[in-house]
């Protein structure tokens, strides 16, 4: 039975996938942007309605509450993943993937350094909500409503552990992309050494090398799609690659989180230090048998294989013998 679970999410995943490319038929061709991303102009950051940037903004806030309650209060991680599923759905497929905190980076980051580009509200409320959600609930926003997050946590089918050691190497690379992205969008590169001088003008680095915006639109050049493709690939195996190794606003909210209000309990009374939700965990964010508030995703997978949740929702204590992968 156990077994069998592994296969749901890829099948819903697969399920999504054809819905979303059947919608697309009956969507008004969005703007055409090329085989690459076009980076917005200051002038014109956000060329899209003002009711769909409300809805836009509507669906992260319900999304953000829904997953306090499912992660928290509820305490499902078949809530969380119906969750995931549905922000893939909306924000990576018919959004495709423009509208995200990960990007929101660059803009709140230019818009500081350079008065004449200006961001709507909605675009200042997609960087620092999930932000302040982390700071009170922990990574909520990792653990059910990112897109990019939920389509490598649908994959992950035979989860492998990594060194403790790489591990927390891998896990700076974040934050020297995240410091990266700030000084291109913000200022550029220029400096001089003799007579070598280098001068790039501002990127928004993030957007140009997202590895998953081309799969959301099903269309990109071929060596980003290929990347995005190989994230997914190793996301089979190794859980989240992307977001533990790579994702700037991760880095943000790994800050965050360390000082939060509330955050993921293993076990909702007491502890029984067996060992079952380290085991289980295939993001390494279980440390000393209890979740670490920098590290934890908020998937909610601990839960499933927590004994005394399981004795308390009246499953019994068979739940115990439970063999993991």
């Amino acid at each position: 039975m156990i077994r069998s679970r592994r296969f749901r999410p890829l099948i819903l995943l697969l399920m999504v996938l054809a819905s979303s490319a059947l919608f697309a038929q009956y969507q008004r061709k969005p703007p055409d942007f090329g085989g690459s991303y076009s980076f917005p102009s200051p002038e014109h950051p956000e060329p899209r309605s003002e009711w769909v940037r409300l809805l836009d903004v509507g669906m992260l806030v319900a999304g953000l509450a829904l997953g306090t309650w499912l992660i928290l209060k509820r305490r499902s991680r078949g809530g969380v993943m119906l969750l995931s599923i549905g922000a893939l759905a909306y924000f990576g497929f018919y959004r495709k993937g423009c509208i995200c905190p990960i990007g929101a980076i660059q803009n709140v980051t230019l818009s500081l350094t350079d008065p004449s580009y200006v961001v709507s509200l909605s675009i200042v409320v997609f960087f620092f909500l999930p932000l302040a959600t982390a700071l009170l609930f922990g990574r909520i926003f990792c653990g059910g409503v990112c897109p990019i997050g939920a389509i490598q946590d649908l994959v992950l089918l035979r989860p492998r552990k990594v060194p403790e050691k790489l591990d927390r190497a891998l896990r700076w690379l974040p934050y020297l992309y995240l410091g990266l992205a700030v000084l291109f969008a913000g200022w550029g590169l220029g400096f001089k050494i003799g007579a070598w001088e280098v001068q790039a003008a501002r990127r928004f680095l993030i957007c140009e090398y997202d590895p998953f915006i081309g799969l959301f639109r099903i269309s990109g050049a071929f060596h980003m799609l290929a990347i995005g493709a190989g994230f997914i690939l190793a996301g089979m195996f190794f859980g989240r690659p992307y977001c533990r190794w790579l994702c700037p606003y991760g880095a943000l909210l790994s800050i965050l989180s360390r000082f939060s209000w509330k955050n993921v309990q293993i076990t909702p009374d007491k502890e029984l230090d067996c060992g079952l939700c380290a085991d289980a965990c295939p993001y390494g964010a279980i440390h000393n048998y209890r979740a670490d508030r920098a590290s934890c995703l908020a998937c909610a997978r601990c839960y499933e294989y927590c004994p005394r949740e399981q004795v308390l929702r009246g499953a019994g204590d068979e739940f115990v013998q439970v063999k993991l992968p």
